[in-house]
């Protein structure tokens, strides 16, 4: 299943911890800032990640990512991540996720976009399981 509705967005500023030597945003943390905000989306559409696990016994699991990086962040910027539902299935989503540049008074800028794929599984088993039903329901 396919869905175009607009995208959640999530503010994230960048710290010290953030960055590199070179002062800029270490690559790999974007991948930080979009499981923020996915967890962020989730929990706006009224589920919380650990009360998910709690009473469903299930969790999302990273399969597959792939990210392109168009520009830096750099210490003490603030940005906006987005995720987007852009497939899912009864055991797998795809979730499309963008950091955008927030620029005062101008066109935020593309910093990174990629693509995550998440799969439902068993949270004790990690065996793979059908995502529940409210959830899909809820990502419509």
């Amino acid at each position: 299943m396919t869905h175009s509705t607009a995208p959640f967005a999530h503010p994230v500023r960048i710290y010290w911890e953030d960055t590199d030597a070179g002062g800029i945003v270490f690559y790999a943390n974007y991948l930080k800032f979009f499981e923020r905000a996915r967890t962020e989306w989730l929990r706006a559409l009224g589920f919380g990640q650990q009360v998910l696990r709690d009473e469903s016994g299930g969790m999302f699991v990273v399969s597959e990512t792939a990210v392109k990086y168009h520009s830096p962040a750099r210490l003490d910027d603030t940005l906006i991540v987005t995720a987007e539902l852009q497939t899912s299935g009864k055991a797998s989503l795809t979730i499309a996720q963008r950091a955008y540049l927030r620029a005062d008074g101008q066109a935020d800028r593309l910093l990174a976009e990629g693509t995550i794929r998440l799969g439902w599984v068993d949270s004790t088993t990690l065996k793979p399981g059908r995502i529940p039903a409210p959830v899909l329901e809820a990502l419509k």
